[in-house]
Order: C-alpha cells, then structure tokens, then sequence
C-alpha cells in the first residue's frame, strides 16, 4: 500500500511540474511575457547544438544569432528605459555566442531580466516619455515592443526549426 501511495504522489508531483501550454496567455503583459518566454526556452532546448549554426541562406542570421539578437534586443530595449547593461554585454555577443548552453544561459537571463523590471515598474514609470530612433516613446511602448519583437523572432525560429525537421515541444502531437 505504502509503495502504491508513493507511486501516486509521485506521478502527481511529476504531472504538476508538466507546464500548462497555454499559461500566461490572456493574462496581460505579464502573462504573454511569461508564456513567450517559456516557448523561446523550449525551442532553444529542443534545437540541437549543431543547427545552432545553421542559417537558411547567405547573409540570413543563423540560429545562435536569431536568439542573440532576442538577447541584444531585450537589455538594448530595456537600457532606453534606463535599465543597466548586465556584466559581460556588448554588442558583438549577438555574433560570438554560438554554443547552446551560452546562448541559452543569455537568453535565459534576458528574459528573466525583461519579467523582473515589468514586474517592478510603476504605472508612472510606464507612463514616462523616452526618445527611440528619434521618435517618442513610452516605457510601456518600449516594453510592448520587447513581447512583439520576442514573438516575432520565435516565428522565424519555429520556421528554421521545422525546416531542420523539429517540431517545435508545444506543438500538439509534437515531439522534441
């Protein structure tokens, strides 16, 4: 009996710690943040190491620059909103960093670091006006723009993914 109650619990705590697909969506800024970041991770888990390197033609970003540029893009964004670099940027990492765990482990820590500024801003904050490319802006412009370009490259990284014969791990019937 007692290593039938064990079983049990055990596949509970195991089914509790399978992400719902669809958590965070619908649930404002936050939430789409949280439910693109955990896409952008799982897709970057699942592309091996060798087609981090792959690129669908000349002069297109490669797989480990794609998420580079995501990384670049969210502390470049966030730094408008007078976010400090983190130690050890620059903008050639979007070109140098090109092992798996690296890339991973920075694009991990940016969008940790995008969750955690929103999460600490204030309505006033969002409200405060910055200049972008020599236009106006807000900081909740410029934070709504870090989820749209977020997306948008995952599409492009859905589309290597597939063309390199991965599914990407949400999809239905998927596998990794």
């Amino acid at each position: 009996m007692k290593i039938l109650i064990a079983a049990l619990l055990a596949a509970f705590a195991l089914q509790a710690q399978k992400a719902d697909p669809l958590e965070g969506l619908w649930q404002g800024y936050d939430g789409e943040w949280l439910h693109c970041s955990r896409q952008l991770v799982e897709l970057a888990e699942a592309i091996p190491q060798d087609k981090y390197t792959w690129r669908p033609g000349p002069g297109v970003r490669s797989t480990s620059e794609v998420l580079m540029h995501i990384v670049t893009a969210n502390y470049g964004l966030m730094h408008l909103t007078g976010k400090p670099m983190p130690a050890g940027f620059n903008r050639e990492i979007g070109t140098s960093v090109t092992d798996k765990a690296q890339v991973i482990d920075w694009l991990k820590r940016s969008l940790d670091a995008v969750r955690e500024a929103h999460a600490q801003i204030t309505p006033a904050e969002l409200a405060k006006h910055v200049k972008v490319a020599n236009r106006d802006a807000t900081v909740d412009g410029i934070y709504l723009r870090i989820l749209v370009h977020a997306n948008e490259h995952m599409g492009q990284l859905v589309a290597y993914a597939r063309v390199n014969g991965i599914t990407p791990p949400w999809s239905e019937g998927g596998s990794k």
